[in-house]
Order: structure tokens, then C-alpha cells, then sequence
């Protein structure tokens, strides 16, 4: 029987690097370390290998945030903007969007101010519903407004949404009794119904922007929503 013969040393046939691993590696680091945390010399320290490595697959900070952008903004679906009226489908996106970065809370202060890379995978998102907007006969120079306003919204859902519930508890004072007994009812109103009030609040402002807007489309624009 022949011996078998050693393997010979070389390049490993699956690559240990690639700009998806890094990406997901810095999206990791930033949920459990925060900002400071997520720096390259971290992401290469965390893979393994040295900080210039990465420079092979992610062009530098910029492109690192850009990538993470794309990760976040991938999850949001826009799909139903081919599926139902502009309005309904601002909620579904709505619901996409906030469940998206409440899973990545350290992502909203990082990414609500860091503008787009030119080649942003993130910009088809936002085509998406410029596009459907406009078809619904919202004019061009509205369309943004009308996203950033609800995005300011959704930004500050994400972060109530991982906030604790208690957090407005102001605790037993005779100074704030009309304050503690809405706590009280509040709670005892979302606890029979099953829902958090985190959840609560963001659906009860979801539904009053987009009233708002379709109430607004309906009288500037003289079109049924």
C-alpha cells in the first residue's frame, strides 16, 4: 500500500479574507464595542491578519462605514413599493427600516450622519422609493423631504426600540401623580394587548406621519391617495 503523500504547503483553497468577512466583522465589533471599537487595527486584530490586509478587499474608513451602510440597508425591503399604494407601502418599508437598525443600534449616530459613497448599493434603496413616490404623483422636489422626514422618525424608533421599558418610570411622587398613573395605565393597557411600548409609540407615529402626508397629497396635489 502507498504511503500517503504530505500535503504541500500553500495558498488555502477557501480565502480567509474577503470584503463581505470584513464587513461583517466590523458590523459585529460595532454592536458589541461601539464606534471606537470597530476600527480597522480592531477588525484585523479580531480576523487575524494584519491591518494592511484589509486594505486589499475595503479602501479605508470611508468604504468600511459605506460597506456597513449596505449590510443595514440591505434588510430594508422596498419591494413592496411594486405592491401596494405609496402610502401603505411607506409603512411596510417604515417597519423594514426600524427593524433593520434596531438590531444595530450603535449604527444609527454612525450612519445618520456619514453621507453616501458614490457607489453606494444603499442609493438603489433610496431610488426605490423616490421612483414610487413619484409615481404616485408626489412632485420630484418633495420626494426627499418627505423620506428624511420619516427617517428622522425612524431613526429615534431604532433607538427607543432598545431602550428599557421602564425608562419613563417616575417612580412613586406625590409631585408627578398624574405622570406615574399614565405610566401605571400604560402599562397595564400594553401588557394586556402583548406589546412593548417601544413598539406601541412607533406604530401609533408611523401611522400619524403618513396620515399626515396622505392628507397633505391629498390637498396641495388634488389626487386621492
Amino acid at each position: 500500500m502507498e504511503a500517503q503523500q504530505p500535503r504541500r504547503a500553500g495558498r488555502p483553497r477557501t480565502p480567509l479574507l474577503s470584503r463581505q468577512i470584513i464587513l461583517e466583522t466590523a458590523l459585529r465589533l460595532l454592536d458589541e464595542r461601539g464606534e471606537s471599537g470597530a476600527g480597522m487595527r480592531e477588525i484585523a486584530r479580531e480576523l487575524g491578519v494584519r491591518p494592511s490586509a484589509l486594505y486589499n478587499h475595503v479602501a479605508g474608513r470611508e468604504d468600511l462605514v459605506g460597506g456597513i451602510r449596505e449590510l443595514i440597508s440591505d434588510r430594508i425591503d422596498v419591494a413592496c413599493f411594486d405592491e401596494l399604494a405609496w402610502d401603505d407601502a411607506l409603512i411596510c418599508w417604515a417597519d423594514s427600516y426600524r427593524a433593520a437598525f434596531a438590531a444595530h443600534v450603535p449604527t444609527v449616530a454612525l450612519l445618520a450622519t456619514t453621507p453616501l459613497t458614490p457607489d453606494s448599493r444603499t442609493s438603489l434603496m433610496y431610488d426605490a422609493v423616490v421612483r414610487a413616490l413619484m409615481r404616485a404623483g408626489w412632485p420630484e422636489q418633495r420626494v426627499l423631504t418627505v423620506i428624511v422626514a420619516i427617517e428622522s422618525f425612524l431613526l429615534g424608533a431604532a433607538l427607543d426600540a432598545a431602550a428599557d421599558p421602564a425608562m419613563l418610570d417616575p417612580g412613586s411622587r406625590p409631585d408627578t401623580a398624574a405622570f406615574a398613573s399614565a405610566f401605571a395605565s400604560r402599562s397595564a393597557d400594553l401588557a394586556a394587548a402583548g406589546i412593548d411600548p417601544a413598539t406601541a409609540a412607533y406604530q401609533l407615529g408611523i401611522r400619524a406621519l403618513v396620515a399626515g402626508l396622505r392628507a397633505e397629497f391629498v390637498a396641495l396635489y388634488g389626487a386621492q391617495a
